[in-house]
């Protein structure tokens, strides 16, 4: 046999089978069906790593909008193509003013669209739930107390395949979509750059806030400190960080997840009898198989008495999209649950199945909005990229690499930097409880002592403020999303803490 003259055919066999292979992974994995739309989006795009437009007008919105919005995309990854969608609102107040600042907003999640801080949250729209449709489409309404009434505010799609976000050039294996707490830092620190420097220069001498809640409490502040230990390219401006906000923000399993029971024992959902079982039996040190055995059952019998409970705002319905029968949902106490409980939009229930006094009707709007191809048009959205609008997308492959987020906290302030931490007083999935013992770790001195605050002579919450410029406040009949629930008064929160006057 003469190898020099059988190798040819081999080869050609073999790279035969190769291509076969290759064609059926192609033809039968959703996700590389998902990552060639992108890449044939991209190629019928605009091109270039930024693109945006102003937008006027919006499906089921009656009229020209009252305010200035624009929406676009920033290439953040050259290699996979990753782009991440924003919506930008200039302030309503004084947007050329130089004393307006500039925020930047991050949903929680980890994969939650910017579009829910814009409609339910902080942003100037909402969904009218009692009138019905506008030409088809769910109806949107301006809502007046808007953070946009004292900031210019960028709601970003983070991380790539949350909202509108793709990456158009990612391999087989999906690797563009592939990302986690440092990527998404990552990430988000190259759009702010590109952002302020290449699309909108004229916004980089205004002051910069980096501003979120729930999951965001992992990713603000590793962002805030991105910016302010980087160096800029040479003869690029400096971004002018001022600080950072959360509401509700995840920080620290050891603090966020031990808060929830107490919380309970005070919100008077269980009983004293099981939180002193609950103390005696789960907080010993030694571990040995009777004693867990109690505090598993301890834990069992919570489980049991808050099943029933809404942990977003324990005063509102459990309803059916977050029962406690729904299999997606851990039990918060003996399983340890989500971090953040979030909220499901069934891909097959309708509207008219909801009860309009169930919070999830809103949020199942905003999917039957954003998949509507006239609002993509409307949106400047690239064809074919995102084939599924979701307000949640909990199946992005996320790693949680960040542990902690309090060292960024005492990094930050010590740098002097702002922040104002603020927490609806009835959320029971990230409790004001965790987050006033991980703020008191960081031993500032308080210099301002515990209080009310007002608004239009009620009490909108107390508040607290210590040395390195950081605030406390709780926002009273707030929620997890305290903004959603209490805008009014977290809008004032916003506009006193911005104009450095006490809360």
């Amino acid at each position: 046999m003469n190898l020099c003259t059988e190798q040819p055919a081999v080869t050609r066999r073999q790279l035969l089978l190769l291509l076969l292979l290759l064609l059926l992974l192609l033809t039968s994995s959703p996700l590389c069906s998902r990552v060639s739309a992108s890449a044939g989006a991209r190629a019928r795009s605009n091109g270039g790593g930024s693109s945006r437009r102003v937008v006027r007008h919006l499906p089921g919105f009656d009229g020209p909008l009252p305010f200035e919005l624009e929406t676009g995309y920033v290439e953040v990854d050259h290699i996979a193509g990753v782009r991440l969608f924003y919506y930008f609102i200039r302030s309503e107040r004084r947007p050329a003013a130089d004393d307006d600042p500039l925020l930047l907003w991050l949903t929680g999640g980890p994969g939650c669209s910017a579009f829910s801080g814009l409609v339910y949250e902080v942003g100037p729209l909402t969904f009218d739930l009692h009138h019905g449709r506008h030409g088809g489409l769910p109806r949107l309404l301006y809502k007046p107390e808007s953070w946009t009434k004292r900031a210019s505010v960028i709601f970003l799609d983070s991380p790539v395949g949350t909202g509108f976000s793709y990456a158009a050039d990612a391999d087989t294996d999906g690797a563009g979509f592939r990302t986690g707490d440092t990527i998404a830092v990552r990430h988000i620190l190259v759009f702010l750059r590109k952002w302020l420097q290449e699309v909108h220069p004229d916004l980089l001498s205004n002051p910069l806030y980096i501003a979120g809640d729930s999951y965001s409490g992992m990713i603000v502040p590793a962002v805030a400190l991105g910016i302010a230990t980087s160096s800029p390219e040479p003869h690029q401006p400096s971004l002018n960080l001022k600080g950072y906000l959360l509401g509700n923000p995840v920080t620290d399993p050891n603090f966020d997840t031990p808060s929830k029971i107490p919380f309970t024992h005070g919100m008077g959902l269980i009983s004293d009898e099981l939180y002193e079982a609950y103390k005696k039996s789960c907080s010993v040190r030694d571990n040995t198989q009777q004693q867990s055995v109690q505090c598993t059952n301890t834990l069992d019998a919570i489980d049991e008495c808050v099943k029933d409970i809404y942990q977003n705002h324990i005063l509102e319905p459990y309803c059916t999209l977050a029962s406690p029968h729904n299999p997606r949902i851990d039990k918060p106490f003996t399983s340890g649950g989500r971090q953040m409980l979030q909220l499901q939009e069934d891909q097959d229930l309708h509207l008219s199945e909801i009860s309009s006094e169930c919070r999830t009707a809103r949020y199942t709007m905003s999917r039957i909005w954003a998949n509507n191809d006239t609002v993509r048009e409307a949106l400047g959205i690239h064809q074919g990229t995102v084939p599924s609008w979701q307000r949640c997308n909990f199946d992005i492959p996320y790693t949680r690499d960040i542990k902690s987020s309090i060292r960024y906290h005492l990094d930050l302030t010590a740098r002097g930097y702002r922040s104002l931490i603020y927490s609806g007083d009835h959320d029971m999935a990230i409790p004001f409880i965790g987050t006033q013992a991980w703020i008191k770790s960081l031993n500032f001195s308080v210099v301002d002592k515990w209080r009310p605050w007002f608004v239009d002579g009620q009490v909108g919450g107390y508040t607290r403020s210590y040395s390195n410029n950081l605030t406390f406040a709780t926002v009273k009949g707030g929620g997890h999303t305290a903004p959603e629930y209490m805008p009014k008064q977290c809008l004032t929160m916003l506009a006193r803490w911005v104009s450095r006057d006490p809360l």
